[in-house]
C-alpha cells in the first residue's frame, strides 16, 4: 500500500515539475534558441525535506531539496587520449538545491602510465564535501597501493589495487570527516581504469558505467541498493534494517565512501558494516569492436535505461561530431524525461564509435522539417479555435501524434529543443500578423 501511494506521489511530482519546466521555458521566450540554456542560481523552495503538501491554492508545494527554478548551466569539457580515444563530460545542477556531483577525466595518467587513463563520477549525498574530497584524492590512493604496474599488467593485482585504494580512501576520509564534521556525508563512485589491454570498472553505489560494443550494451555495472539480497543480509548482520527500500529507512544506497554513521560497529570489518566502502571491480578485456563507454550518476539512470541510452548515443554520434554536444543532449533528454537530480555524464569514444553519416544527417533534417510542420499545424488548429496556444498545449497535442523517425532511445523528448524553437517561430509569426492586421485596420479609418 505504501509503495502504491509513493508511486502515485512520484507521478504527481513528475507532472508538477514537467509543467513547471515548460512554464519557465515559456517565460524565457526561447531566449536560449529554443533550448534549456543557463538560468543562473535557483531559489530554494520552502517546505520539509521529502514532503509534499497541499498549498493554500490546492497546488503541490515543492519539497525543499528542489529549487523553484532549475539551474540549467552546463559544465562541459573534452579531450583525447592515446590509441584514438576521445572523451567529453557534461554536468548540470538541475532542480536540486545544491550541486553534489564531481568527476575525474584523466585520459593519460602521465609518466610510466601515459597509456593508462582514469575516469570517474562521484555522486554526493548529505552535502558535497565528501564527493569533492574523494574526487581529488581517490586516484592517488589507488596508485599508492603499488599495484598499478604498466610493465607487467596483472589483472588480479590491479583489481586488488583498486579495491585497496577505495578502502584506503575511506580510512583516510574518516579522519578528515571527524575533524571537519562530515560524518553524515557520503558519495557513490563509479570509475573506469582504462589500459591498452583492459577496462577495470570499480563501482560503489548507484552511479553506473556502460560499455557499448558492436552497437549493443556489452557490459554495465550493477547498482548497490539496500533491498538487493546480499546487501540486505550484510545490513541486517550489522544490526541495521532495510525499511522503505533504504538503510534504516534513510540511505538509498548500500555502498559508499563516507556515511560513517552507518559504519560504527566496532567488531565488524569495514566491508561488513551496514554501508560498505568495498567497490565491486569487474575486468573487461578491450576489443576492436568497442564503440564507447558511458559513466553517469543516477540522475541519468533514473530517467533512461541502459539500452535506450546506448541507442540514443549511437544515433547522436552519427549526426554530431562534437562529443560535448552529445553529452549536452543526454542531459537535456534526462531533464525532459523527468530527472530531478544533479545530472553528470562522461562519454569516452573508441576508434570503432559510430561516425558522422550523410544518410543520418539527411534523415535528421527531414525529421526536424516534419516536426516544424507538425508544430505549425497544431498552432494553426489551436489558433483557429480562438485560443492563444501555449507551449504546454502544443507539446501535449504533439505527444499524441505519431511521428516516424524519432531518435532511437530518445523519442520525442530528445527533439524538445527543436520543437520549442519551432513553437517560438510560430508565436513570433502570429504576433507579426496580428500587428500588421491592427495596423491595416487603423489605416482603413
Amino acid at each position: 500500500m505504501y509503495m502504491q501511494l509513493r508511486g502515485l506521489r512520484g507521478l504527481a511530482r513528475g507532472r508538477f515539475f514537467y509543467q513547471r519546466l515548460v512554464k519557465i521555458q515559456e517565460e524565457e521566450g526561447g531566449r536560449s534558441g529554443g533550448g534549456v540554456g543557463g538560468s543562473g542560481s535557483g531559489e530554494q523552495a520552502e517546505g520539509e525535506e521529502g514532503q509534499e503538501e497541499e498549498g493554500g491554492g490546492g497546488g503541490l508545494v515543492i519539497p525543499s531539496p528542489y529549487l523553484e527554478r532549475p539551474v540549467l548551466d552546463k559544465l562541459l569539457e573534452e579531450g583525447c587520449g592515446p590509441w584514438g580515444v576521445t572523451f567529453a563530460c557534461a554536468c548540470m545542477q538541475g532542480w536540486r538545491a545544491t550541486m553534489e556531483d564531481f568527476h575525474n577525466c584523466y585520459p593519460q595518467l602521465g609518466g610510466r602510465l601515459s597509456d593508462w587513463g582514469f575516469f570517474a563520477v562521484f555522486d554526493g549525498h548529505a552535502g558535497s564535501a565528501v564527493a569533492e574530497h574523494c574526487s581529488r584524492n581517490l586516484l592517488e590512493h589507488i596508485l599508492a597501493t603499488g599495484a598499478i604496474d604498466p610493465e607487467e599488467e596483472d589483472m588480479e593485482r590491479v583489481t586488488d589495487g583498486i579495491k585497496d585504494g577505495f578502502l584506503a580512501m575511506d580510512k583516510h576520509l574518516h579522519g578528515v570527516a571527524v575533524r571537519e564534521g562530515w560524518e553524515r556525508g557520503g558519495t557513490t563512485v563509479c570509475s573506469t581504469m582504462l589500459t591498452p589491454r583492459c577496462m577495470y570498472f570499480g563501482n560503489l553505489g548507484d552511479s553506473r558505467a556502460l560499455l557499448c560494443r558492436a552497437g549493443r550494451v556489452a557490459f554495465s555495472t550493477a547498482d548497490h541498493k539496500p533491498y538487493s539480497p546480499a546487501e540486505k543480509e550484510r545490513i541486517e548482520r550489522a544490526g541495521g534494517s532495510v525499511t522503505l527500500q533504504r538503510v534504516n529507512g534513510s540511505l538509498a544506497v548500500s555502498r559508499a565512501l563516507g556515511d560513517f554513521s552507518y559504519k560504527n560497529v566496532e567488531w565488524r570489518s569495514p566491508c561488513e558494516q551496514m554501508v560498505s566502502p568495498e567497490p565491486e571491480v569487474t575486468v573487461v578485456e578491450r576489443s576492436p569492436l568497442d564503440e564507447f563507454l558511458l559513466l553517469a550518476c543516477d540522475g541519468v539512470w533514473d530517467a533512461i535505461s541502459n539500452d535506450e541510452l546506448c541507442q540514443f548515443v549511437s544515433s547522436r554520434l552519427r549526426v554530431c561530431t562534437d562529443l560535448r554536444e552529445v553529452c549536452s543532449h543526454i542531459i537535456d533528454l534526462c531533464l525532459y524525461k523527468g530527472s530531478l537530480d544533479n545530472i553528470s555524464v562522461i562519454l569516452v569514444c573508441f576508434p570503432a564509435a559510430p561516425q558522422l553519416s550523410p544518410e543520418a544527417l539527411h534523415h535528421e533534417a527531414e525529421l526536424e522539417d516534419l516536426l516544424e510542420s507538425k508544430v505549425a499545424d497544431i498552432f494553426e488548429e489551436l489558433s483557429g479555435r480562438g485560443e492563444d496556444p501555449d507551449l504546454l498545449s502544443v507539446l501535449t497535442v504533439l505527444a499524441s501524434t505519431v511521428i516516424p523517425g524519432l531518435p532511437p532511445g530518445g523519442g520525442l523528448q530528445s527533439k524538445r529543443n527543436c520543437i520549442i524553437s519551432a513553437y517560438y517561430q510560430q508565436k513570433e509569426a502570429r504576433k507579426l500578423r496580428l500587428s500588421q492586421d491592427t495596423a491595416g485596420s487603423e489605416d482603413s479609418f
